[in-house]
């Protein structure tokens, strides 16, 4: 991008169940240090909480923020109405648990012409209000909490597999359509696919950070972690680019850490005989639980921004995320999603 080109934005939000996190998050958007003209739409799904009251109010504040419904509630499907209701040449998406740093959109699109780039992103800056939030944000940093993901620890700027929410050339969207409707969650790996396989890049910026509000709750953690984990099976399962080696060590771990837990409790019952190959196999898997909870304990102690009680908690929180993801993750791989909701977010 050259000279005092300023092309308009339009900032594009799914919705629900929001009401402690939305205004803070349209705030960070208004408040971008950038000149060009920007709107903001607001993909409201149907929530049980006053989120539509708090949407209602900002829109009547300021109009630049409009509200189209999502009564499916969906996520993919708000970002398409969002979208297709939105009229600026650059689409960024935002997330309601999210706070741009001021110089995101400027910086974003920055990078976006200069390397020639139809989608960027940067690092998702997990951060916390509380002990538990704090301690769920540094398993997130951690790259033994969410396998070490570019835009979790960070990664030198160049070309990826996938973005942080997405930076993106309005066109883009024309040329290789839009949210995958059928994947309620990782629905931005799969578009990334799509753009790298049109020709294009998708680009990581590690100057460009994202404020990040994780769960903080054990309860919704976790099934947002299971959640997450069946949806990336699926993932796995329709694409061969979809898989990893670091997505099956989550599963192995569970299957060892089980059988292990298992051999401590039965393999006394058995008596001292020699036995032969498998028992002495089933006395060596007695290591695995030992094993992952040095690991858990190490990563805990090692976190550096994480104070005492933080420590404490993330000891809990990395195996509420690791055992339902990893649990999820196989589910999705041999039975498909099968519209699997995160139910730590849709409330009853």
């Amino acid at each position: 991008m050259t000279g005092e080109f300023k092309p308009g934005v339009s900032y594009i939000m799914p919705v629900l169940n929001e009401e402690d996190y939305l205004r803070e998050a349209v705030q960070s958007i208004l408040g971008q240090n950038y000149e060009g003209p920007k709107e903001i739409v607001l993909a409201l799904g149907p929530s049980i909480d006053r989120t539509l009251e708090v949407a209602q109010a900002i829109a009547e504040e300021d109009n630049r923020v409009r509200i189209v419904s999502n009564p499916a509630g969906r996520t993919p499907i708000g970002l398409n109405l969002a979208i297709k209701a939105s009229q600026h040449p650059i689409i960024i998406r935002v997330d309601a648990h999210s706070e741009l740093e001021p110089q995101y959109t400027a910086r974003g699109i920055e990078t976006l012409y200069r390397v020639n780039a139809h989608d960027v992103g940067g690092l998702m800056d997990a951060r916390g209000k509380n002990t538990l939030q704090r301690a769920v944000a540094a398993a997130y940093h951690s790259p033994f909490g969410l396998g070490g993901a570019a835009y979790h620890s960070g990664a030198p700027e160049g070309p990826a597999e996938s973005a942080y929410l997405g930076i993106f050339r309005r066109e883009v969207f024309d040329e290789v359509g839009f949210y995958d409707e059928t994947l309620w969650r990782a629905q931005d790996w799969e578009l990334c696919l799509r753009i790298r396989q049109a020709g294009h890049k998708v680009w990581f910026d590690p100057e460009l950070r994202t404020g990040y509000y994780p769960r903080d709750d054990f309860k919704s953690l976790s099934a947002q972690s299971y959640a997450s984990g069946v949806w990336r099976g699926e993932i796995a399962r329709r694409y061969p680019d979809g898989k990893s080696l670091r997505h099956d060590l989550p599963p192995l771990m569970v299957a060892g850490t089980a059988i292990g837990s298992i051999a401590l409790i039965v393999d006394p019952l058995l008596g001292a005989h020699r036995g032969g190959l498998i028992r002495r196999l089933f006395r060596l898997s007695k290591l695995a639980p030992v094993a992952y909870l040095g690991l858990v304990l190490y990563a805990s102690v090692k976190s550096s921004k994480t104070n005492l009680k933080e420590k404490v908690a993330m000891a809990g929180v990395l195996p509420a995320i690791h055992f339902p993801w990893a649990i999820g993750f196989v589910k999705g791989r041999i039975k498909g999603a099968q519209g699997t909701l995160d139910k730590g977010r849709v409330r009853s």
